[in-house]
């Protein structure tokens, strides 16, 4: 199996032909060969193959060539010989999001930038694009997708079925409708790896990590569906607690529960913009509120054990810890944001008056000349965390978005995990080469699951 880079040219010639110069023959190992098979993406076709005396690695395609393999673009790729007589160029790489917003430069609506960043920064390794459900003609096994041009602006190519497919769609609607499944199936089928399956729910991660000890270790309790007896027990176990909704995100609909033997109960939360807290002289009638806003049964919500995170001027910090899998198909923390809750707050989001911050300006704050050792406590916790909820779920993952809180004592605990986590952290001026990182490890990951790095999917 070889790898090496290449430059692609197109030639006007009609027939089927392709042109490698010597260097690229030789390389390849495929001196004295009359003719190979060639493939991109999904797509075989066998074709002739000449010699061409010219230094350096050149590929010719005969515009016959092209047009039967729907080669998108000349110019700089990898190329792979893969024994067997086969040459694969690529990889070709499918970034698969949606839009309701039709728009000729906005056609994944808020998620362009992003696709945009990703296809800019692997130009001259892969052909990359980005493409909608709708996008794809599975009778053909062909999507037509949207290519950047080196203006930026977009165009359209039809090209074969990807190497690899990075999930990015929007939203939990779309996702759980029968057509998306059915489309990660078809995927799957024809075995092209398909890694970001689809967001979690806060009370499947907890189900997922039940019997794996290294991750209990890190997770405070957690109850899906709490009766008021199950409510009060824990309360009174933990002095407070959160109430969330299962499918939320954004910190929506979280109410934070205290309990104090002498003076009560006490409940914040969220309403509008401002933060409102409560106080109920008994149990039931903090349940009688919850229930008038939520109906008699809490199957849509877990309670979840409160942690004493460490605080900056009295409002509790968490982390979130932006996760990819590499070229090497390992873990590795990309980005980390620390989040200082906004006073009053329930939680850290910046939309409720959070605040952001560089870990080491938070923790230097808190752990003093720790930092650096709890930090990487936080790191190595990180990545176990990853690798246990990858070691329990049924599908590929290759990036995850991990909230952490860190106790007075140093202790690593995980809240939450999405698996398609937001990039506002990267907003924060000193976390922009984390965001570039971020980018570079999709793409690495991108070329490891297609084998265009050595490894195999």
């Amino acid at each position: 199996m070889s790898l090496t880079t290449c430059n692609v040219h197109f030639s006007p010639q009609s027939d089927k032909v392709i042109y490698l110069s010597s260097p690229l023959l030789k390389q390849l190992k495929l001196a004295g060969k009359k003719s190979i098979h060639l493939k991109l993406g999904n797509e075989v076709i066998t074709t002739e193959l000449k010699a061409l005396k010219r230094p350096g690695n050149h590929l010719y395609l005969s515009a016959g060539v092209r047009q039967l393999i729907k080669v998108p673009k000349s110019g700089n790729v990898y190329v792979l010989a893969s024994g067997e007589n086969e040459v694969q160029i690529g990889p070709l790489v499918g970034i698969l999001s949606d839009s309701n917003v039709h728009s000729e430069s906005y056609p994944f609506g808020g998620r362009t930038n992003f696709i945009k960043q990703i296809i800019r920064m692997g130009e001259d390794k892969a052909y990359l694009f980005g493409f909608t459900p709708s996008d794809i003609n599975w009778q053909l096994e062909t999507v037509n997708g949207y290519f950047l041009s080196p203006q930026g602006g977009w165009y359209r190519k039809v090209v074969p079925l990807p190497d690899v497919v990075y999930n990015r769609l929007p939203n939990r609607k779309a996702e759980f409708s029968t057509s998306i499944s059915s489309l990660r199936e078809k995927f799957v089928r024809r075995k092209i790896p398909f890694f970001n399956w689809s967001f979690f729910n806060k009370s499947d991660v907890y189900k997922l990590l039940d019997n794996d000890p290294e991750a209990l270790n890190h997770l405070p309790e957690s109850v899906s569906n709490p009766t008021p007896e199950k409510m009060k027990e824990m309360l009174e176990k933990h002095q407070f607690l959160y109430f969330k909704p299962t499918a939320g995100s954004l910190g929506v609909g979280i109410y934070r529960l205290t309990y104090h033997s002498k003076r009560g109960y006490f409940v914040r939360y969220r309403k509008g913009r401002q933060n409102v807290l409560l106080r109920f002289p008994n149990f039931n009638s903090l349940m009688r509120m919850l229930q008038a806003r939520h109906g008699n049964t809490f199957n849509q919500y877990v309670v979840q054990q409160g942690i004493r995170l460490v605080e900056i001027d009295s409002c509790p910090l968490d982390f979130r810890f932006h996760m990819h899998k590499n070229g090497k198909n390992e873990w590795v923390p990309a980005g980390i944001g620390a989040k200082k809750a906004g006073r009053g707050s329930v939680t850290t989001h910046v939309k409720n008056g959070g605040q952001l911050m560089t870990p080491e300006q938070a923790l230097s704050r808190t752990f003093g000349a720790q930092a650096d050792t709890v930090l990487d406590k936080a790191k190595s916790v990180a990545i176990k965390l990853s690798e246990a909820i990858e070691r329990n779920y049924p599908h590929r993952l290759g990036e995850l978005g991990l909230d952490l809180g860190i106790d007075k004592d140093g202790e690593v605990w995980m809240f939450e995990a999405n698996a398609k986590p937001g990039r506002s952290i990267y907003k924060h001026p000193a976390l922009r080469s984390e965001g570039r990182a971020s980018v570079s490890y999709i793409l690495e990951h991108c070329m490891y699951l297609s084998r265009f790095q050595g490894g195999n999917g």
